[in-house]
């Protein structure tokens, strides 16, 4: 078993398989030594287990574990392009849209649902920078959206 194997064991935490494309895109994209992810939504078993925006339809703290849940798909894509998350020396960069009643300005706690995971999954090297975006729509009316920038070796 490998070190990131064992930790995700130890966590409860197992990456899905790669999510499949909704358009005309790959889910990731290896160059030099970085990985840039497409924008992952939450979906579980092929589906979204919500659509709306947050603040209205959808609670800030449920966006937060669906943020979680994109992000794990983000990995997915990742270790689907270098092959192994044991590789991974850096998250650099974390992207959260929250598709976002006008009033709501919580985006960034959403946004702690995916940053909250990458440092227990890669400790130091899971500390990154990051936005956090609200947005009026996203994709299939997700409420959350994730890309993921990572080092690799």
């Amino acid at each position: 078993m490998s070190a990131i194997e064992a930790r995700l064991s130890e966590l409860g935490i197992s990456i899905p398989p790669v999510t499949k494309p909704v358009a005309a895109y790959v889910p990731a994209v290896a160059t030099g030594n970085l990985v840039m992810t497409a924008g992952q939504l939450p979906f579980v078993d092929g589906a979204l287990p919500a659509t709306g925006k947050v603040g209205a339809e959808v609670a800030a703290e449920d966006a937060a574990g669906y943020a979680r849940t994109a992000v794990l798909n983000a990995l997915a894509a990742v270790q689907g392009a270098i092959g192994s998350l044991d590789r991974v020396t850096r998250i650099v960069k974390v992207v959260v849209f929250v598709a976002s009643e006008p009033d709501f300005t919580g985006q960034p706690a959403v946004a702690n649902g995916a940053s909250t995971v990458l440092g227990e999954i890669f400790d130091e090297r899971g500390q990154h920078a990051r936005s956090a975006v609200g947005v009026a729509v996203l994709p299939l009316d997700a409420p959350v959206e994730v890309e993921l920038i990572v080092e690799f070796a």
